[in-house]
């Protein structure tokens, strides 16, 4: 199914995301994140390398790998309904020389129909999958501008750019690359998360017996 592909575009998803300006007035809380009070930059313009951020940022692996097992379900989806109409094709093939013109013209429409079903199916799985892709972007974009803010604010940041190959910023000194820094803070970020929903899960498990 040539029109139901994954079609993740977060790359230019983090370019608008990271692209955060916070102004500050004096000292802030850093919402209680340590990780981000240990990593101090003396600088108010830093960039993040957008590709190593979503290789090795975890929340985003997940998240690519709850997609790519939606589209291979919806993939497959379509898959049987078309294998189910060819089968219906082949089989009026095998037998249109024992029906009547009326017969043979009924089956034809009746193909017709099922076909014109199966575009619309087509169609409503590559829909489906396009809002799948959107609530993936959303989600990594509420994560990192949230992560960004914070850390911006701790470290005295004005501005936050991303910097990769094909982008708008042609050089960036490798002082301003806190890349490591965002990735290490978000993947625990993401750590944290996970075990306190495992510690709520196991709760709710024990109070329900």
């Amino acid at each position: 199914m040539k029109n139901l592909s994954l079609g993740l575009n977060i790359v230019l998803l983090i370019a608008v995301a990271v692209l955060y300006v916070l102004h500050f007035s004096g000292d802030k809380e850093n919402g209680g994140n340590d990780f981000i009070a240990r990593e101090k930059v003396d600088l108010d313009i830093a960039y993040i390398n957008s590709d190593s951020l979503l290789k090795k940022y975890e929340y985003v692996t997940e998240l690519t790998n709850q997609l790519e097992n939606t589209r291979a379900k919806l993939e497959k989806e379509y898959e049987n309904r078309a294998k189910g109409l060819q089968s219906e094709v082949d089989t009026y093939r095998r037998t249109m020389g024992n029906m009547t013109i009326s017969q043979a013209k009924a089956v034809e429409e009746d193909l017709m129909r099922k076909q014109q079903n199966l575009l619309q199916y087509q169609d409503q799985l590559t829909q489906q999958l396009m809002q799948e892709e959107a609530k993936v972007q959303e989600a990594i974009y509420e994560n990192l501008s949230g992560f960004l803010k914070d850390y911006g604010r701790a470290n005295n940041l004005q501005l936050v750019l991303t910097y990769q190959k094909g982008s708008g910023v042609l050089f960036a000194h490798d002082s301003l690359d806190i890349t490591d820094q965002v990735v290490a803070g978000l993947n625990e970020q993401y750590k944290n998360k996970n075990a306190k929903k495992a510690t709520t899960t196991a709760a709710d498990t024990t109070a329900k017996k």
